[in-house]
């Protein structure tokens, strides 16, 4: 990794030579400096939470004046139960993950083959089509806060054979230049090229590397609405991520009280600053008297706000002990299309099954509406109704009984994450290493011309036959 100050063209440019290096080391000598990147960070870990406190402090100020988020504040801070430690496994868990198959083998060029076959075609005698995976190139990460981003993105890149790019936000200027000071010393004695991995400092320099279309290949921003749509608004180079995080959660009539409750709040009070977690509550009007008022006395007790709309505030109302109810909040149509990002809950009531559709057929009509696609749930007892429910539901992740706090690179088993998207091309849900990814079309012919199979008497054939993938790739 390498702090480098220099234009925006000369940045893209080094980093898609050094990715066309990257993507020819063998996996042992990506995971040697997955290694040796562990090693350095874990050593340094005082040196480098003594910076991010830096970075916390000044946040914290920025905080009691309004002028930065209590999430984004959150998020910085490394020193929360768990999050370094969770930063060190991350990058354990990509380096032991298998080889996503982007490398030479035995890290020579000449060998033959390239990557992972996923398909096999004999077109022809002596002509034959593969299909192999192969590394994206050059990544553009724009984060803000997170300092932990800089290890997973380094540690993904490096075994995904890309090259990337890293512009963090100045609230973790101290935290970021700790961090890829470490990982800079420890590359620098492994076969992984200084300026794989670049962290930029200079200034203003997003609107710039952002016109690089001809060789930066995809932008991963991971921050605010704001900063993800500016990106979204100012760039030729596809663009992977979400704008929001606005999760659901809907329990169907015949749900598991035990069940909902522990579901509910575990989606929205595990991290309630996290694009995970849950941001609306929609409830069968069956059980506004019986499963409801369990889980709002739960979220209570976790210092939840809920906005309900009537029936549900009724509910409650009847239900709850008077210093709960009278924190009941009146909802507005705009909750429905928020992400608090706190500790904050929109309810809205689902009718029973009417002439106009069912009770689940309104529910999955509101998530598609005002959802952002991100994650949703379900909690019912019912598996045709849960089936249902994650066929109909567009969006990156549908679960059934589990909290939306599983839409995670780390609990998906893909080790870390760059991100998550809610895009359907390429890539959706936790982005980890297969995300990384692409695949090419690979021809090994002897002399054939296309012209030989003009479809005029007396031409070839083709044979189009689909050929057995094998470990050693032979056919």
């Amino acid at each position: 990794m390498s702090l480098t100050e220099s234009s925006a063209s000369e940045i893209a440019r080094s980093a898609s030579l050094a990715s066309r290096r990257l993507a020819t080391l063998s996996n042992d000598a990506r995971n040697e400096a997955l290694t040796a990147i562990h090693a350095a960070l874990l050593r340094e870990r005082d040196s480098i939470l003594e910076a991010n406190a830096r970075d916390v402090a000044a946040a914290s100020r920025a905080a009691a004046n309004g002028e930065l988020s209590q999430s984004v504040l959150k998020r910085l801070d490394l020193s929360r139960t768990g999050k370094y430690e969770d930063m060190l496994n991350g990058i354990l868990s990509v380096r032991d993950l298998d080889d996503p198959g982007v490398s030479f083998p035995n890290g020579f060029a000449d060998s033959g083959e390239v990557g992972k076959v996923t398909l096999r075609t004999l077109l022809d005698d002596g002509l034959v089509l593969e299909r192999v995976s192969c590394p994206l190139g050059v990544l553009l990460i724009i984060f803000e806060a997170r300092p932990e981003v800089i290890a997973n993105i380094a540690a993904l890149s490096i075994k995904s054979g890309n090259a990337a790019i890293l512009k963090g936000g100045k609230e973790s200027t101290e935290s970021f230049v700790a961090i890829s000071k470490v990982i800079s010393e420890a590359i620098s004695s492994t076969q992984i090229p200084s300026s794989s991995i670049q962290l930029v400092k200079t200034r203003d320099v997003v609107s710039s590397l952002l016109a690089q279309d001809s060789l930066i290949d995809l932008v991963i921003p991971r921050g605010s609405n704001d900063l993800v749509r500016y990106v979204k608004d100012n760039t030729k180079i596809p663009v992977l991520g979400h704008a929001d995080g606005l999760c659901s959660a809907y329990i169907h009539s015949d749900a598991d009280l035990e069940t909902t409750v522990r579901v509910i709040v575990d989606s929205k009070t595990d991290y309630p600053a996290a694009c995970n977690s849950l941001e609306t509550l929609l409830v069968h009007e069956d059980v506004l008297h019986t499963i409801l008022p369990a889980v709002a006395e739960a979220l209570h007790a976790k210092g939840v706000s809920l906005r309900c709309d009537a029936p549900s505030k009724a509910a409650l109302e009847k239900h709850l002990p008077t210093s709960q109810a009278v924190l009941l909040q009146d909802s507005t149509d705009s909750d429905y299309d928020t992400e608090f990002l706190d500790l904050i809950l929109a309810v809205k009531t689902v009718p029973s099954d009417s002439q106009s559709g069912s009770s689940l057929e309104t529910a999955i009509a509101h998530i598609n509406e005002h959802s952002s696609k991100h994650t949703d749930i379900i909690l019912t007892t019912s598996k045709e109704v849960a089936e249902t429910f994650m066929s109909g539901v567009d969006s990156a992740g549908v679960y059934w009984n589990a909290s939306t706090r599983f839409a995670d690179g780390m609990r998906y088993g893909f080790g870390t994450e760059v991100g998550i998207s809610t895009n359907k091309i390429h890539t959706r849900g936790p982005v980890g290493l297969e995300g990384l990814t692409i695949y090419k079309y690979l021809i090994r012919g002897d002399g054939h011309i296309a012209a030989d199979y003009s479809g005029r008497p007396g031409s070839r054939r083709w044979k189009h036959q689909p050929l057995k993938i094998t470990d050693d790739n032979s056919t």
